[in-house]
């Protein structure tokens, strides 16, 4: 295991940021911490950097402990959201920092620069101004940067999350494919699921210091762990029910559940794509009160029609959606309720 957080735990005025946190990510693996502001996450990349002192616990890097292992000594890159290219120097000049200070030869430094350009796909580049970079060319110029000294560990502080959504969506790609190439390892933090569960071979979604939930995007996404990462992940139909043999009772009436699913008072979650829309014959029947346009499908929000229970949200393909005020019947697909925790 390249990387290894035993019970890491960082206090700030008495309260635990990072509270006795295991993590291991192997070599060659992409790993993405997601999660909210104040979960913790950024705490975990700073203290594996060596910018923040553990409280207790123990962090090892190829087997020996970092306990007083300086930043700069510890062999790998940090690359921040904000990118901290430095101004006075130029393209070429960032990226060679690294190498200039462990005392690479010009020769050495100048092959390496034109090599990461290239890689990044910002070939003969390294003459340029930082300031006459785009957002995307600052963050390829700072991704090379961390690069140039052949980190045995990289790490990524929101490092799209100051670009636009076009822009984050085309590069994630790229990164996830270069990453491969290289055969990198990552630790990546990032409140943005999406780009998480793009690049990663596993995601950890952490809350209040410690972790909630730690897999595969699909593992992550098809089964999440509790009522919090299933809220987190941006899925609404979550509620306590009763479950009897097949059938849990909910504030939406009887659904369907999978036949092996635990029994008694669970929390229920129903996905969107689960909740299908019919003319009549159905028990629940709705009114449709918004719809969210989402790209692939509309998002449909329903009131039951006899007002107390919650609202449910259907996902509708984009010629099928009814309008708002429209009344719907709704039946419940087994394949697509998950009993979490």
């Amino acid at each position: 295991m390249l990387l290894s957080l035993e019970s890491a735990t960082v206090r700030f005025g008495g309260r635990a940021v990072l509270d006795a946190v295991d993590l291991q990510v192997a070599e060659h693996e992409i790993v993405c911490v997601l999660g909210p502001s104040g979960s913790g996450k950024s705490t975990l990349l700073r203290a594996v950097a060596g910018l923040q002192p553990l409280d207790a616990g123990r962090i090892s890097l190829a087997g020996r402990d970092q306990a007083g292992v300086p930043a700069h000594r510890r062999g790998v890159g940090l690359m921040f959201q904000d990118h901290q290219l430095f101004p006075q120097r130029d393209v070429g000049g960032n990226v060679a920092f690294g190498l200039r200070m462990r005392g690479a030869s010009r020769t050495g430094q100048a092959d390496r620069v034109r090599e990461l350009l290239e890689l990044v796909g910002m070939p003969g580049a390294g003459g340029r101004a930082v300031a006459a970079l785009s957002g995307g060319e600052q963050q390829r110029v700072a991704l090379a940067r961390a690069l140039a000294p052949s980190p045995r560990l990289l790490m990524l502080d929101e490092p799209l999350g100051q670009l636009d959504r076009s822009l984050r969506e085309r590069l994630v790609v790229e990164l996830r494919e270069l990453f491969g190439r290289l055969g990198t390892t990552v630790l990546a933090v990032t409140h943005d699921q999406g780009e998480a569960f793009a690049l990663a071979d596993r995601v950890v979604v952490m809350r209040d210091g410690r972790i909630a939930q730690s897999g595969t995007p699909l593992e992550v996404w098809q089964r999440p762990a509790d009522a919090f990462v299933a809220r987190f992940l941006g899925f609404e139909n979550v509620t306590e029910a009763t479950i009897t043999a097949d059938v849990a009772v909910t504030p939406w009436g009887k659904v369907p559940v999978p036949a092996d699913a635990p029994q008694g008072t669970r929390t229920l979650l129903v996905r969107p794509a689960g909740v299908r829309l019919v003319p009549d014959g159905a028990d629940l029947r709705c009114t449709v009160t918004a719809r969210t346009f989402r790209g692939t499908h509309v998002a449909v929000s329903l009131q039951p029609e006899d007002g107390d229970g919650p609202l449910l949200e259907a996902a509708c393909a984009l010629r099928a959606a009814p309008e708002v005020g429209d009344e719907v019947g709704v039946e419940f697909d087994a394949a697509e309720i998950v009993v979490l925790g």
